[in-house]
């Protein structure tokens, strides 16, 4: 198969010098390729990379073909026809048509073009469409489709997208699929979303450690992800077991040196043996029980180390756990209730809305961009007054996070912002409450600013979830939008574990059904 990409031992490092990843030696032909890892491990980097735009840190990069990427944000000003990158082509075929042309017009005219962009328009839905309409008056799934129609007229032979998935609603990201699906040439993708992932031919997980490529989608490559944290877990228990049989044995060499040194003295303290050879004797127990130390001391320093190595790759292979805490909320307990609720924004009059949750109900809000699922999540925790309907809602028993989290201070620390939140608790009680959501000791000293996508969400669970008593309704409005896969996995195994009532807006449908979400209210274009 002949490339049109080939990394040879590429390296790429923050400006600072930290290492993200090194030793990158790939090849991209007609295929598709997924690029996963951590946040900050380099995935946007190496697609920069991959385009000229930036240079690698060490190692080389060979094209040979042409290299395209997926334009998804323009500024609300331009006209279809320049986020489509045909303005000043259509601008010469205008000229022409008018009688203005010039000699290097009709040498530079592209006569097909007029064709090329009604099929591509076509291809994606948008047959017919008014190009010099502004991008600001499309909705969020036609900017996807401008975007897609681009590639379409460009025809790169190796596409480039980076979360493309991202902010958008289900439409949005069928049509991504689609174009994934539908590809014939080269790609490469950098996301976390888990079902766009099962449409690739490889997978390659980067990290400052190493790089690990597996054939096949997402679900190969967690496979052998999983079969790989259990070998190690296994490596770790034998690495524990051998050092504490190493011990045992010293030990046990210890106390039988001890008795024969014992039953020794005894027998030179009866004076039937000569000095001179009691002498010798003693000489070579000594001897004889500093090597065994000395080889004792060396067995257990070999054994620790084997230990400690086994930990290590644990640390880096085995994701963090978070702690939720009970909330005891009774099965029959109403959380909230809306009754015919509607809301103003701007000039739309968003709803009516009429539901409820009671008990421990886990409920999604589904519905396009523009809906007003926001909104709504807002409405339900307080932020917003109805323009008409009524709410009934357990007040102090509701906490809400939104994409940004915004009920995290970016200029205070973890621990100050959880006792600011809940006062009562003392240091050592907040401490111990970060430690629940795996920020152990001086980890619960960094500054919020300083956090990941996932590290934010971990630490705006702990301010939320934190207090004497528990909120029984947890509200979360996009919360897989800037997270890692591996954060994703963490947050759906918390929240299958916690026994409070869920309202969650994403359009991320295997989230959904991993923290095992009961009752879809779906929500349409108003509302």
């Amino acid at each position: 198969m002949s490339s049109f990409l080939t990394f040879s031992g590429v390296s790429a490092a923050t400006p600072d010098g930290r290492t993200l990843f090194h030793d990158l030696t790939l090849s991209v032909g007609v295929e598709r390729i997924g690029l996963v890892g951590r946040n900050g491990s380099g995935k946007s980097t190496l697609l920069h990379i991959a385009a000229g735009i930036a240079a690698p840190a060490g190692g080389s990069v060979r094209h040979t073909g042409s290299v395209g990427m997926l334009v998804q944000h323009w500024h609300d000003a331009d006209s279809v026809a320049e986020a489509l990158g045909v303005a000043e082509r259509l601008a010469i075929l205008e000229r022409i048509e008018a009688g203005d042309g010039t000699t290097d017009d009709f040498d530079d005219a592209d006569w097909a073009l007029p064709g090329t962009l009604a099929a591509a328009l076509a291809e994606v839905g948008l047959d017919g469409m008014d190009v010099d309409r502004r991008i600001a008056s499309l909705s969020g799934g036609e900017r996807t489709r401008i975007g897609i129609a681009r590639l379409a007229i460009e025809q790169p032979d190796l596409l480039l997208l980076d979360e493309p998935t991202n902010n958008l609603d289900r439409a949005g990201r069928a049509a991504i699929e689609a174009l994934v699906a539908g590809w014939r040439g080269g790609l490469l993708v950098a996301s976390h979303d888990r079902a766009l992932l099962e449409q690739m031919d490889r997978i390659v997980e980067l990290s400052p450690v190493e790089i690990r490529i597996v054939g096949g989608g997402w679900s190969a490559f967690a496979d052998v992800r999983d079969a790989e944290r259990a070998r190690a877990e296994a490596e770790r228990d034998r690495a524990d077991a051998a050092l504490r049989s190493t011990r045992i044995a010293a030990q046990a060499a210890r106390e039988a040196k001890d008795r024969r040194d014992k039953a020794g003295r005894m027998f030179a303290a009866k004076g039937s043996e000569p000095k001179i050879l009691l002498g010798a004797r003693a000489e070579r127990a000594e001897n004889s029980g500093g090597h065994a130390r000395r080889l004792a001391e060396r067995q257990i320093g070999d054994a620790a180390s084997a230990r400690d190595q086994a930990h290590a790759r644990i640390e880096v292979l085995t994701p963090l756990t978070i702690d939720l805490p009970r909330v005891g909320l009774p099965s029959d307990a109403e959380v909230l209730a809306l009754n015919e609720v509607t809301a103003r924004r701007g000039d739309r009059r968003l709803g009516p809305w009429t539901f409820a949750i009671r008990g421990p109900e886990r409920v999604a809000i589904t519905g396009p961009n523009g809906a007003g699922k926001s909104t709504l999540l807002h409405l339900a925790n307080d932020d917003l007054l109805p323009a008409a309907g009524t709410i009934r809602r357990r007040s102090g028993q509701i906490a809400m996070l939104d994409q940004h989290v915004g009920l995290l201070d970016p200029d205070d620390t973890i621990l100050g912002n959880l006792r600011r939140r809940h006062p009562m608790l003392g240091v050592q009680d907040a401490y111990a409450a970060c430690a629940r959501f795996a920020f152990r000791n001086r980890d619960a000293e960094r500054m919020v600013g300083s956090l990941s996508g996932g590290e934010r969400l971990r630490a705006g669970l702990a301010a939320a979830l934190s207090g004497p008593q528990p909120p029984w309704l947890l509200i979360l409005d996009e919360p897989t939008n800037h997270l890692d896969v591996e954060s994703i996995e963490v947050l759906e195994r918390a929240l299958r574990t916690f026994d409070g009532a869920l309202l969650v807006v994403s359009h991320d449908t295997r989230f959904l059904e991993a923290i095992g979400i009961e009752r879809t209210f779906a929500m349409g274009e108003n509302g």
